[in-house]
C-alpha cells in the first residue's frame, strides 16, 4: 500500500500517526511545497516577537519522519492529479503513484487587486514561516507599518511587530476588529486594549489605491508607510480536487470519514469544509486541532479502519498584548453576559444546548464550555446558573462528575 500526502501540515501529522497505528509496512510519501520540518503556523507572530525560534516551532520532534518511515519530498508543489492512473504530478514533471491520497494543502493569502499595489516594493503577507522571516528582515526601527486587515492574521502580525519600535496602523473594511469571531461589544472591548498598546485603526474604511509608499482610503484619507502587510484573509487551496471534477464549495467537500467525491482521495484541514455541529451548516473551520483530528480520521480510513469525525465546530484562541481571547460555536439563542474592566464573557444557548461563547481576559474554564458544545450536553442535566457564573465540575451531577474524573459508570450513583 502506498499512501501519498500532499501538504506537510498538521493534518499530515494526524494522518501519519493514524496510518502507523494500523499499517507499519505501507509506504508513506509526504510532498510539501515548503522546505521546512512540519511547524505550528500560529507561532510565526511569536517568532517576530522573539519569544520562540524555528526549533521550538516544530510540531513534532526531529525524528518524526524517520520513526514513522516517511519519505519526504520538500520544496516541490503538486500541480495536478490523474485519478485514472492514480498519480500525482509535481511541478518538475515527475509523478508519484498512490493507492490512497490525502490532500491537506491548507489555504493561501487572499490579496485583493487594489490599483497601484504593484508599485509597492515592501509588501508582504503573513501566513508562513518564510513570510515572518522576510517581514522581520524588512522592518526597521521607526518604520511606519500599514496592515490591511484587522482580523486574526492582521492583529497577530501587529503584535509580532510591536517590539520593533514601529508605528502600526490597521485598516479594515469591517466596522470592528476581529469581525469574524467577536460581536460588537467584544470587539470594542479588545479594540480599546489594542489602542492602549499603540495600534491605530481605520475601520469601516477601504484602500482604493496605492502608490509606492502611500495608501488612499475611500474617505480621502492618506496613510504613509514604509512596509505594507496584506492580511485580508485566506482562501482554501481546492484546485487539485476541483480540476479533476471533485465536489468543492468554498472548500473541498468531505464526509464524516474525510472522503472526497473522488474514490481513494481524502482531504483534511484548512482546505476542507465540513459540518459545524453547533449550527448544522457546512463551513471551512481553519483550526489547528480540527486539522489534526481530520487528518487522523483520514489516516484511519485510508488504512482500512472505519473512523468517523463528526465533532467539528468553530473555535479560536488568540492572545493579544497579554489579553487572551477564546471563542467557540455560533452566537445564536439567548445570551448570558458578564463584563468588567478586565474581562468579558458571553454565552449563547437555546433548545437546552450551549451554542457558543466569547471569553476575553479570563479564559481559565473555557474547556468546560467547549466540552458542553462538543458533547451537545443537555443543559437541564447540570446547574446552568453555576456553569455561567462559576464553571466547574460541581455544576454537574454526581454521576457525571464521577465519569469525568474517571469513575465507574454506575446507575446507582445519585443525581
Amino acid at each position: 500500500m502506498q499512501y501519498v500526502i500532499v501538504g506537510n501540515s498538521i493534518a499530515a501529522v494526524g494522518a501519519v500517526e493514524a496510518i502507523r497505528r494500523n499499517d507499519r509496512d505501507g509506504r508513506i510519501v509526504i510532498i510539501g511545497s515548503e522546505k521546512y520540518h512540519v511547524y505550528s503556523r500560529p507561532l510565526i507572530s511569536y517568532l517576530l516577537l522573539g519569544k520562540t525560534d524555528e526549533n521550538r516551532m516544530k510540531y513534532r520532534d526531529d525524528n518524526f519522519y524517520r520513526d514513522n518511515q516517511c519519505d519526504l519530498i520538500l520544496g516541490r508543489t503538486v500541480t495536478g492529479i490523474d485519478p485514472g492512473m492514480k498519480q500525482t504530478i509535481l511541478d518538475d514533471g515527475t509523478t508519484v503513484s498512490y493507492d490512497k491520497l490525502l490532500i491537506c494543502t491548507g489555504s493561501s493569502p487572499f490579496v485583493p487587486p487594489v490599483p497601484g499595489l504593484g508599485k509597492v516594493r515592501n509588501k508582504f503577507t503573513f501566513t508562513t514561516l518564510d513570510d515572518a522571516k522576510a517581514l522581520s528582515s524588512a522592518v526597521k526601527e521607526n518604520y511606519k507599518v500599514l496592515i490591511v486587515g484587522a482580523g486574526l492574521i492582521g492583529l497577530k502580525c501587529a503584535e509580532g511587530l510591536s517590539k520593533k519600535n514601529v508605528e502600526i496602523t490597521c485598516v479594515d473594511l469591517a466596522p470592528r476588529v476581529l469581525s469574524s469571531i467577536l460581536d460588537d461589544d467584544g470587539s470594542e472591548f479588545i479594540k480599546k486594549h489594542l489602542e492602549e498598546n499603540n495600534i491605530r485603526f481605520f475601520l469601516n474604511k477601504q484602500v482604493t489605491e496605492f502608490e509606492e509608499n502611500r495608501a488612499f482610503l475611500n474617505d480621502n484619507t492618506e496613510i504613509g508607510f514604509d512596509v505594507l502587510v496584506m492580511a485580508v484573509g485566506v482562501r482554501p487551496n481546492i484546485s487539485l480536487l476541483k480540476d479533476i471534477g471533485g465536489k468543492t464549495g468554498r472548500g473541498i467537500i468531505i464526509d464524516e470519514r474525510c472522503r472526497t467525491s473522488i474514490p481513494d482521495i481524502y482531504a483534511a484541514g484548512d482546505c476542507c469544509e465540513s459540518i459545524d455541529i453547533s449550527s448544522g451548516e457546512a463551513k471551512v473551520m481553519a483550526l489547528l486541532p480540527n486539522a489534526y483530528m481530520q487528518g487522523e480520521c483520514a489516516g484511519m480510513n485510508m488504512s482500512g479502519v472505519d473512523f468517523v469525525f463528526d465533532r467539528a465546530f468553530p473555535m479560536n484562541s488568540i492572545g493579544l498584548f497579554g489579553k487572551h481571547v477564546m471563542t467557540a460555536g455560533t452566537y445564536t439563542g439567548e445570551v448570558y453576559c458578564e463584563t468588567d474592566r478586565k474581562n468579558y464573557k458571553k454565552l449563547f444557548y437555546s433548545n437546552n444546548r450551549l451554542n457558543g461563547f466569547i471569553l476575553i481576559g479570563n479564559i481559565g474554564k473555557a474547556g468546560i464550555y467547549t466540552s458542553l458544545i462538543r458533547e451537545r450536553t443537555p443543559l437541564d442535566t447540570l446547574n446552568f446558573e453555576l456553569i455561567c457564573k462559576m464553571p466547574g465540575l460541581m455544576a454537574f451531577s454526581r454521576k457525571i462528575r464521577a465519569e469525568k474524573l474517571g469513575g465507574i459508570k454506575n446507575e446507582a450513583v445519585g443525581a
